[in-house]
């Protein structure tokens, strides 16, 4: 069963570790080929896994900023992976995952270039990654949670905003 204002893409496990993440939490949102299960065996330390199968990264990355403030207070609130010497990068997955953001949070689409294995720290780090079904290669990007406002809408008559 959906909600009303939550994407469908958008799954109860993505909205209940969305919700439970603070002020600087970061998620990953892996591609096919990450070592998602890897990093996030149960038994060992480490971020969970949530699974987004058959769903690329830019549509997740639209509807998940639509409820998931990037943090202001860091210079790059987005991280991706840089691409391994010798081999070429597609500019389209920054173009696609930057206008997915921008669409939702105009001028936060702060992006720094990780090495491979450093990225692959960074999202062992991380609070949760989340496992797509995206094909692109390189395309693996990391969100920083920024504080969550309390906007006009929330403070009147609106939906109130509640956590889990």
């Amino acid at each position: 069963m959906g909600l009303i204002g939550i994407s469908p893409l958008i799954s109860p496990d993505l909205l209940v570790t969305l919700a439970r993440m603070g002020h600087g939490d970061s998620i990953c949102f892996a591609d096919a080929n990450f070592p998602s299960e890897n990093l996030t065996s149960p038994g060992k330390p480490g971020p969970i896994t949530v699974r987004a199968d058959g769903h690329e990264v830019a549509p997740l990355l639209r509807a998940v900023s639509k409820l998931f403030p990037l943090d202001t207070y860091t210079e790059f609130p987005v991280q991706m992976m840089a691409a391994v010497p010798g081999d070429e990068l597609d500019a389209s997955i920054e173009e696609r995952f930057s206008t997915a953001v921008e669409a939702e949070q105009p001028g936060m689409f702060k992006v720094e270039r990780v090495e491979r294995f450093a990225f692959y720290e960074r999202a062992r780090s991380c609070y949760a990654v989340v496992s797509t079904g995206e094909t692109a290669k390189y395309g693996n990007i990391i969100l920083v949670k920024g504080v969550l406002g309390v906007s006009d809408e929330s403070a009147g008559s609106g939906p109130a905003i509640f956590t889990l």
